[in-house]
């Protein structure tokens, strides 16, 4: 089987961050069947379209970047041209896809549902975007109408989460064919664990964006002060970068916050980023909002236990096994929750919750259950 991805998001010569998860998609289906992407980007330092080809891991990459000049009735012909010329490349270099596996909704599935017209290849699409949860966020009557359109043609519509599905759903983006997939969780975070044994300070991890009207980090550093006049057997490490970076910072040293408790890394990755999870003894989340962050079951794979507010599709991954989860912006919640883990986060057992990690975001286990949902498509 062959599979061709487009993405609204994905990594590119000029940031490799974007749409990683969409790449992880397209590796775990890679692992049983052929599997190229198609990524368009618009460009404001070229005059003329430019086709970049490479691979990562067991998947084809194929980018057409297009100029990023002229009004917008220019940049939505040329991103049409763009994609034109990029199914072409991938034809004569790949052959004719059986799958188009489109991710975000609006233009992306509507480049799926054009070829589909065309050349009648079915497509499905992946949705992650938490703009579905309010009226306010998906009111383009045009972007409703093209998303309504595409769900309803698609073979099948796959969100990460059911709560996600509900809401799409309630915006009227009916499909007979709901199926939700998980994100991909990196091999490394499966890989050798070790059950935290320390005998110093109880380490607690947030991994965040710091967005703080997203993320309550606020609220997080507002619940360890008061929690560090009642006990010091701890210490909390935030990791990540973004808007609020510094003025959490700045938030944390008014407080005065012991320096000792408390400690910014900024951005880390790859290994870096694995080892801090695997040195912690519970991970929290306190955010206002979410779908489903990739950040719990990272958690869960390193085989540690979560408290989250109970928010988006969170309560689909957490229970009484793996964590707790509180209310959103519960801060008596999160200081009693916090206060009980740091006293009975050893009771979790940390190979089971990893264990079952492994069979939920593992790529095969991911892979397997796209590549299951294809052939019932091709086969049907």
């Amino acid at each position: 089987m062959k599979v061709l991805f487009i993405s609204q998001l994905y990594p590119n010569r000029y940031d490799p961050m974007p749409g990683l998860f969409v790449r992880k998609h397209a590796q775990a289906v890679g692992i049983y069947a052929d599997v190229a992407v198609l990524y368009v980007h618009p460009d404001e330092n070229i005059k003329k379209m430019e086709i970049a080809n490479q691979t990562s891991g067991n998947v084809i990459e194929t980018y057409i970047y297009f100029p990023a000049d002229g009004s917008k009735i220019i940049k939505h012909v040329r991103y049409l041209m763009a994609y034109a010329k990029g199914f072409r490349e991938i034809r004569s270099r790949w052959g004719k896809p059986d799958m188009i596996q489109s991710n975000i909704f609006t233009r992306t599935a509507f480049i799926a549902f054009l070829y589909h017209l065309v050349y009648r290849t079915p497509y499905v699409v992946i949705e992650h975007w938490t703009r579905y949860f309010s009226e306010k966020t998906f009111n383009n009557k045009i972007h409703r109408f093209i998303s309504t359109l595409t769900a309803r043609h698609a073979s099948a519509v796959m969100p990460v989460t059911t709560h996600l599905q509900r809401c799409m759903e309630q915006h009227g983006m009916y499909n007979k064919n709901y199926r939700v997939i998980n994100n991909v969780v990196d091999n490394k975070f499966f890989e050798k664990l070790e059950i935290t044994t320390t005998t110093e300070r109880i380490k607690i991890l947030n991994v965040t964006c710091f967005n703080d009207k997203q993320k309550n980090i606020s609220g997080i550093l507002k619940v360890i002060n008061k929690l560090y006049k009642k006990r010091t057997d701890f210490e909390i490490t935030l990791v990540g970068d973004g808007i609020d970076f510094q003025e959490m910072i700045e938030f944390a040293r008014e407080m005065e916050i012991d320096p000792g408790v408390i400690k910014f890394t900024g951005l880390l990755e790859g290994s870096e980023l694995v080892n801090v999870y695997k040195q912690c003894d519970f991970t929290i989340l306190f955010s206002n909002y979410e779908n489903i962050p990739v950040v719990i079951s990272e958690s869960l794979a390193c085989g540690k236990p979560v408290i989250s507010t109970n928010v988006g599709g969170i309560a689909e991954h957490i229970d009484e096994s793996n964590g707790i989860l509180i209310s959103r912006g519960d801060e008596s919640g999160l200081f009693n929750s916090i206060d009980y883990m740091l006293d009975n986060y050893k009771k979790y057992d940390a190979k089971a919750i990893a264990a079952a990690a492994e069979k939920k975001y593992s790529f095969k286990a991911v892979g397997k259950n796209i590549i299951d949902i294809y052939n019932e498509i091709l086969h049907s």
